[in-house]
């Protein structure tokens, strides 16, 4: 057998083994954040919504008092965005509205080292599936890059008809809370103004509760200061 012969056969096999190992091993689907929908999360996972407002009684019914420097704030930032906010298109939203709220809750602490990340990638992986996504928000210990993730806002969108945040949110929790061992997890969604706060329980192996709150409406000064003391209870927390 010539060189150019054995080479040309031994080539053929391998091929052939890489498509009888490709045959042998079936394809893990993969979910991704920005497209799952609850049906696809309730064939994954043992999940059931809570219709109990109770359970956010410690953390949207706090006794946080805002300065009179915040209030000065939320209304002066309402004043210039009220006839905007609904009609913004996704990146404005963030910039004039939604991030100048973070940015004075600020949870950047190098004591503590957390601060809140941006369109960070998330993924957890089982043997059955794979999620994993891009997050719009996140506060996580770290400095230089999310190491355990405390609390998300998903997804800053201008209504639904863009696709459902819900759904996304929930699946972000779920890869945080497996990834992190933890039991429970907060989060918020936003559609246009209007922001609902969520917490996800974890009650064994794939199997959860959540609770969503009723909506605020940011383009109501008093629900702005509520959501804004919401925000700034979550970082109390996390910096205890």
């Amino acid at each position: 057998m010539t060189k150019n012969r054995e080479l040309e056969l031994l080539e053929r096999i391998a091929s052939l083994e890489q498509i009888i190992k490709v045959k042998e091993a079936p394809k893990i689907p993969t979910y991704n954040f920005g497209k799952i929908t609850i049906k696809e999360l309730r064939a994954l996972f043992d999940l059931e919504r809570v219709y109990d407002h109770q359970v956010f009684n410690h953390w949207l019914n706090c006794d946080l008092v805002l300065t009179d420097q915040e209030i000065q704030f939320l209304t002066t930032l309402l004043e210039r965005e009220i006839d905007l906010i609904k009609v913004y298109n996704e990146e404005d939203l963030k910039v004039h509205f939604i991030a100048p709220i973070l940015n004075k809750i600020d949870y950047k602490s190098f004591k503590h080292k957390i601060r809140d990340f941006y369109e960070e990638t998330l993924v957890y992986e089982t043997q059955q599936f794979i999620l994993s996504g891009i997050t719009d928000f996140v506060v996580a210990t770290g400095l230089e890059y999310p190491e355990k993730p405390y609390f998300f806002i998903q997804e800053f969108k201008k209504g639904l008809q863009y696709s459902n945040p819900e759904p996304q949110l929930l699946a972000e929790l779920i890869a945080a809370v497996e990834l992190n061992d933890v039991q429970t997890i907060k989060g918020a969604y936003i559609i246009g103004g209007n922001w609902s706060f969520m917490i996800l329980t974890k009650l064994d192996q794939h199997k959860y509760q959540y609770a969503i709150s009723k909506n605020y409406d940011s383009t109501d000064l008093d629900k702005l200061m509520g959501i804004y003391k919401n925000l700034q209870f979550v970082k109390q927390e996390i910096l205890r």
